[in-house]
């Protein structure tokens, strides 16, 4: 059992050549908007959901060393929001009512999707595209998804593509971290 999940999992990181290249331009993306005065928006369901709070935690606050903190929102977070939004508007739209409410151009979207056919996700990256939002889109198998950069983890398991999407979000937040810790901190 357990032998057999590592094993899937080491098999699944030993063909992520091909996503280095992604996993740099989303950097880019990030560290643009940071550096622009935008903010990081995060979403996903499930254990997604508690991965896009983990990201937005290692961004406002460390990984590594002291740094200023950077403006990141997990749209998972608030439970008054979500209800009520989803008894209003119905699950669909609860996270893209939220880039509607304080999204911005110049932000950006991480989007989190194990199978990318979560309907309420892919309203939020629609919403945040036609808002000039950049988006971040973490997936498993691509089926067709859109996003400025999509990061595909080409498994049909959808642990093993969690477990890799929070490894990917780890190397991302270190990454921007570093680039932006010569920064000056706000006081």
């Amino acid at each position: 059992m357990l032998r057999e999940a590592v094993s899937d999992l080491i098999s699944l990181l030993s063909g992520l050549e091909g996503v280095e290249e992604e996993v740099e331009r989303a950097v880019e993306v990030i560290v643009g908007a940071l550096k622009g005065g935008g903010k990081v928006l995060l979403c996903g369901n499930g254990g997604s959901a508690t991965d896009a709070q983990h990201m937005a935690a290692e961004l406002v606050g460390r990984l590594k060393g002291e740094r200023a903190p950077l403006p990141a929102l997990a749209l998972t977070s608030d439970v008054a929001v979500l209800t009520a939004l989803s008894n209003d508007y119905g699950w669909e739209d609860v996270f893209a009512r939220q880039v509607r409410a304080i999204g911005r151009r110049g932000d950006v979207l991480i989007a989190l999707s194990t199978s990318g056919m979560s309907e309420n996700v892919n309203r939020a990256v629609d919403e945040a595209m036609k808002t000039g939002i950049k988006v971040v889109y973490l997936v498993g198998m691509n089926r067709g998804v859109k996003g400025d950069v999509v990061i595909s983890v080409p498994s049909p398991n959808p642990q093993r593509v969690q477990e890799v999407h929070r490894l990917l979000l780890h190397v991302m937040a270190e990454e921007v971290e570093r680039r932006l810790s010569s920064r000056p901190q706000r006081g």
